[in-house]
Parts: C-alpha cells; sequence; structure tokens
C-alpha cells in the first residue's frame, strides 16, 4: 500500500461527512468484522467510535443554585444533598443565597452508607427532586429542596476517568477482605477474579499514543458533549487515563449511577470518543481486538501482579447483558440477588417474583452467583490461571460492555447527522513520571 493512500487529514475526513459518504463504524462492529475474517483497507473506514463504561471514581460535580434570597444568611459551612457532602467553596457566596458545591462521586451519604455522590447524581439526571440541607455559619440550620432544571450550573468533572483498559484482581490469601473492586468480601485463596476494562471498545487501546485525543478533543460524558482538559491523575504513558468535563443537563442517567462496593459507594461513567484514521498505525491500534490486548491480573491486596491473560479471557462475543428469566424465579422469602445487587437493579417483596430493571443493570454479573433458581444469566466463564491444570471463576464485572457499546453507537449516530463535530486537539497530552 503506498504511503500517500495510507495518510490524510481531519479536513479529509471532514469533507466526507459533509458530502454523506463517511463510513462510520463503532468499536465493536469494526472488531467482529475482524473476527469474521474480514480485511480492513485503510480506506474503508474513516472513523471508529470507541466507549468505555465503567466504575470511576475520580469523579465529582459542580453544583451552583439559590437556597434562599439574599440576606438570610452570611455563608454555609455545610451542605449536604441527599445526605451526601456537598463542599461549599471556593468562592464563599457571601449572603447572596447562592452556592458553589463541589460534590464527590464516592462520597457517602450521612444518612444511607450505601448511597452516595454517583446515586445522586443519576437521581438528578432522572428529575428527581432532591432534598437540600445547609448549616450557616453561625450554626442555623435549614433545609429546601431542588432539582436539575433548578440549578442553572452543573457540571461533571473527571479526574480519572477513561482508563486505557485496567487490570483483574485475584485474592491469594487465605483471608476474605473487604475492596472498591468487589460488591462483596473479596474471597480468597483464588476462589474467584474480579476485572475492569471494555477491553477492544476502550478509547485509549484504539489510539494508545494518543494521536487523535488530547486536551481540547471532543467527547461524549454520560452521553453530554464534553471535552478532554488533559491526561487525568496518575496517568502515565504505558497507563493513560483522561481529565474532562460536561454539562450534567444533557446526560442519560442510563450511563451514570451509584455502584456499592464492600469498602462504601461508587461511581458508574460513561465515556464515547471518535478516534478519525488518519494514518496506518491508528488502523492497525483500531483493529486490535481482545485476545490481542493484554489483561494483568493482580493481587487485589497489594496491586503486585501475578500473571498475564488478555481481555479475551474475560469478554466472549455477544452484548455480554445479563438477562432475567421470570419463570426461574423462585420467589425466595429473601432474594439474595435482591439484598446483594450493587446498583439496585433487582427489588423484590416476600414469596413474590423478583423485578428487575435492565435500564438500572450494571452487567457485572454479581447476580448469576447469587441466585438459587438460575433466574439471571450472563456468561461470565473462568479464566486460566498461572498454572494450566487451574481456573478461576469470574465472579464481578467492573465495566459494562453493553452500555459502553449503546455510547459509541449514540456517537457514531450524532457524527453521521452532524449533531457532532470532529475537532483536532489544542494540544497533545504529556505525561509525568510516577514511579
Amino acid at each position: 500500500m503506498e504511503n500517500s493512500r495510507c495518510k490524510r487529514t481531519l479536513e479529509d475526513i471532514q469533507k466526507k461527512i459533509d458530502q454523506g459518504d463517511v463510513v462510520v463504524l463503532t468499536a465493536d462492529e469494526l472488531c467482529n468484522r475482524v473476527r469474521r475474517g474480514d480485511t480492513i483497507d485503510f480506506l474503508e473506514v474513516d472513523v471508529v467510535t470507541a466507549a468505555t463504561s465503567a466504575i470511576m471514581s475520580g469523579t465529582y460535580a459542580v453544583l451552583s443554585f439559590k437556597v434562599t434570597e439574599p440576606d438570610v444568611f452570611v455563608k454555609a459551612n455545610q451542605v449536604w444533598i441527599n445526605g451526601v457532602p456537598a463542599h461549599p467553596g471556593p468562592c464563599p457566596n457571601e449572603r447572596i443565597g447562592l452556592l458553589d458545591l463541589i460534590v464527590l462521586g464516592t462520597s457517602a451519604s450521612k444518612n444511607d452508607p450505601n448511597y452516595g455522590g454517583g446515586h445522586l447524581f443519576r437521581e438528578l439526571m432522572e428529575g428527581n427532586e432532591v432534598s437540600v440541607e445547609v448549616e450557616t455559619n453561625d450554626g442555623t440550620v435549614f433545609t429546601t429542596t431542588t432539582t436539575i432544571k433548578k440549578i442553572p450550573l452543573a457540571m461533571l468533572h473527571a479526574t480519572r476517568n477513561a482508563f486505557r483498559n485496567y487490570v483483574a484482581f485475584v485474592n491469594p490469601g487465605s483471608e476474605s477482605i473487604d475492596s472498591i473492586f468487589h460488591a462483596e468480601s473479596f474471597q480468597g485463596d483464588l476462589k474467584e477474579l474480579t476485572f475492569c476494562g471494555c477491553g477492544e471498545l476502550n478509547p485509549l487501546e484504539k489510539d494508545p499514543d494518543m494521536k487523535t485525543i488530547g486536551v481540547g478533543s471532543r467527547v461524549l460524558i454520560n452521553g453530554a458533549q464534553g471535552y478532554v482538559t488533559g491526561p487525568g491523575t496518575r496517568s502515565s504513558k504505558d497507563k493513560p487515563n483522561l481529565a474532562g468535563f460536561a454539562d450534567m443537563h444533557g446526560m442519560d442517567p442510563a450511563y451514570m449511577g451509584g455502584f456499592n462496593t464492600a469498602n462504601g459507594p461508587d461511581i458508574i461513567t460513561t465515556w464515547a470518543v471518535a478516534i478519525p484514521v488518519l494514518d496506518a498505525d491508528i488502523l492497525r491500534n483500531v483493529l486490535k481486538t481482545d485476545d490481542q490486548i493484554p489483561l494483568n491480573v493482580v493481587d487485589v491486596r497489594n496491586r503486585v501482579p501475578i500473571y498475564e491473560i488478555t481481555y479475551g479471557d474475560v469478554w466472549k462475543p455477544g452484548d455480554c447483558a445479563v438477562t432475567f428469566s421470570i419463570e426461574k424465579c423462585l420467589r425466595c422469602e429473601i432474594c439474595l440477588v435482591a439484598a446483594t445487587c450493587p446498583v439496585g437493579a433487582v427489588t423484590s417483596d416476600s414469596g413474590k417474583s423478583a423485578l428487575f430493571d435492565s435500564q438500572r443493570c450494571f452487567n457485572c454479573g454479581l447476580c448469576v452467583s447469587k441466585c438459587e433458581g438460575s433466574a439471571f444469566l450472563a456468561d461470565l466463564g473462568n479464566v486460566p490461571y498461572a498454572d494450566e491444570n487451574k481456573t478461576i471463576p469470574i465472579s464481578l464485572r467492573n465495566s459494562n460492555r453493553p452500555n459502553a457499546i449503546k455510547a459509541a453507537r449514540q456517537l457514531k449516530e450524532k457524527i453521521l447527522d452532524r449533531s457532532f463535530t470532529l475537532n483536532s486537539p489544542v494540544e497533545r497530552i504529556s505525561f509525568k513520571d510516577y514511579n
């Protein structure tokens, strides 16, 4: 293939978009073609939409809204929204009745340890009214309510999101331990494995050299248009992640929410990123499938690597969604799935069939091992251990592949209908040395 046929500019691709003959494929569509044995030429695909949906602790919101008329109080010392701490500042907002608040996605409610910032953000996006409790500098406490429509500025910020896949976790020790990487106590003696990362769908796996992703790149965060602001915390060339922001008013609650881990509530966030295929190196990376992407298995106690598998060992072809068969439900007096579901997608009254909310489900798969009647189904599978004679069952996924596929499809549609415009970054991303 001639070099001139293996290079193009973003302007070249934008011209094809304007003419209506651009070829946009989701990462899922492209990798499925590779698995079928198709040969993908450089000129056969112009843009690949990649996405990841996962537990992303480094997420917070900045909210600014009115709580009283002016001169009712001087300034707020402490604020809680649905019991979740909302930190006043950095502006004091003296006597004006307005608050600028920072809410961490991982903060837990003082009223319910299983309710956190991620749960709150989803409730806001669902249009629900939330309670606001304010303690002023003179010790007065008052409450009010608000909704997302009454919050003029609501921005979701990422300090560490969309990391280039992640790792898998096992516990080789004899004692179970609590971890943010499991919804229950993590069993010892290598009895189970959890993992993070959407593998072949991941934006930074499709553009590991960050030729197209940089400062100012336009992206979708929870379905709303946002921007990359630079590298995220602890980001390195080998393990990059992104910082960014987006307006919450345009977000889809199905892409976000709270996830209850054994060490408290965490937050779910979804990113979709367009990768223009500008040269042969980018094409080579976007064509990589799960079996070509390494996944380190580490000790959950200290993050020390033990051995290496691939994302092909943990993700099977298909949409990887959890399904529910009401016919198999045993109508247990105490539904173990409802009691342990980390996102509250399953509810049950004693002696009645469980109710499954597929729109809230994170597809983590924990329900599969909890349901005595096998009413919840998902192919989690087993992974090989370093010792070839041993396998370890996957008990929980910390990433939601079906949601990532949905987000990539949404971005594809927005590019095709021109409601999302590709742009060049204003600056390339550089990395600090954390060693």
